[in-house]
């Protein structure tokens, strides 16, 4: 397994060791003691699947409090941006962003910890996008930024992208409560 930090030193962007030959690939998704080498230390307790087509924007959204999640993030086919938002009030890197190309070729994954919030873009004709919490979903404690926000200006890579009614209606990164402190 190959690692390495993103500008935002707490971002890893991780690419597990695959092996491929004529009948596909092989590599390991997850492996505990591996990933608490690269500071990784969280218990996961939920794993999500979306597919997605061409266009599509999710996010980017959080969660606070006791359901504050970590996430580690990969797609298992197509392409897409992935992307982390510091919302960490104090931090060096408040309201700044990191992000990736992940897709089902590089195997690629990013880890983003809480308090961050997380979205991503799909590139490819659709994309299966995988990623495991180190909390629950909750609805309650569920937060959402607006995708678009000027003070944010994340380029998508998309044009016109489809997003859900929530995420047109989410709150501008000015707006965010104190949730986080660095």
């Amino acid at each position: 397994m190959e690692y390495k930090r993103t500008w935002i030193n707490d971002i890893i962007v991780i690419n597990p060791k695959s092996f491929s030959d004529e009948r596909g690939y092989f590599f390991e998704s997850f492996k505990e003691n591996e990933y608490v080498k690269i500071g990784i230390d969280y218990k996961f307790v939920q794993d999500n699947i979306s597919r997605s087509v061409k266009g599509t924007l999710r996010g980017l959204h959080y969660q606070v409090g006791e359901y504050a999640q970590g996430k580690l993030c990969q797609v298992l086919s197509g392409e897409v941006l992935d992307v982390a938002v510091d919302i960490r009030f104090g931090s060096p890197t408040f309201g700044k962003y990191a992000a990736a190309v992940l897709s089902g070729d590089n195997h690629d994954q990013i880890w983003i910890p809480p308090g961050f919030a997380h979205g991503f873009s799909v590139l490819s004709a659709e994309a299966v996008f995988h990623y495991k919490c180190t909390q629950y979903y909750s609805k309650e404690h569920e937060r959402s930024i607006y995708y678009a926000d000027n003070d944010l200006k994340i380029d998508w890579n998309v044009t016109n992208p489809l997003v859900s009614p929530k995420d047109k209606e989410a709150r501008s990164f000015k707006d965010i409560d104190k949730d986080f402190v660095f």
